[in-house]
């Protein structure tokens, strides 16, 4: 009976640090690059970019598939407002993201690779770049940011219909991701409390 306690106090110990690892890191790294943004437009005097689940559901989709590409020093990359990003699966990428070309022309694609993904640097090859003139234009509503290893991409929005990212039905595309990462956290707790309660009894 002792063994099995101890068995299933390392379940739960396993459990715990699955629970509490990973996606933090990730969100962090994105939420701490937009506030490194919104710092540099209010030096500017222009207003802080909103955060746009749907331009970020998309960020992530193309910074997938920049993955394999090796990190070169160039930022030339980039999609410019009212065209396609040269990827053959672009409209499965927005797909996936329950959006379409209408609502995503007049956004503009900013992908920067940087060994590491160093924060102070990803943040200068954003703001210290020919990117620069995107962040600096009031045009710009919203933003963005999805990684993938060494790769980090930007996709600011307006707040036009064309550069919305509003999704057909108007909801948003993190919604199915929201309840399943909701859903997982639930059973995972209730998986744990019923641990606990053997352990206990």
């Amino acid at each position: 009976m002792a063994s099995l306690r101890l068995y299933l106090l390392l379940f739960v110990l396993l459990q715990l640090i699955l629970l509490l690892s990973h996606p933090v890191k990730c969100d962090d790294e994105k939420d701490n690059i937009l506030q490194g943004i919104n710092t540099y437009r209010a030096n500017l005097n222009l207003s802080a970019l909103t955060h746009n689940d749907n331009a970020e559901c998309l960020a992530d989709e193309i910074a997938d598939q920049f993955k394999n590409q090796p990190c070169t020093n160039t930022t030339g990359a980039n999609t410019v407002p009212g065209t396609e990003p040269q990827f053959s699966s672009y409209p499965a990428l927005l797909a996936k993201c329950h959006l379409n070309i209408t609502n995503t022309r007049d956004g503009v694609i900013l992908p920067v690779c940087v060994p590491n993904l160093v924060p102070s640097l990803v943040l200068s090859n954003f703001t210290e770049s020919q990117y620069s003139r995107y962040f600096n234009n009031t045009q710009y509503t919203g933003a963005g940011i999805g990684s993938e290893d060494n790769w980090m991409v930007a996709i600011l929005t307006t707040n036009t219909s064309e550069g919305s990212f509003v999704t057909a039905n108007g909801a948003s595309s993190e919604n199915g991701a929201n309840f399943v990462s909701k859903f997982g956290l639930t059973y995972h707790l209730f998986l744990l409390l019923g641990f606990f309660l053997v352990l206990v009894n």
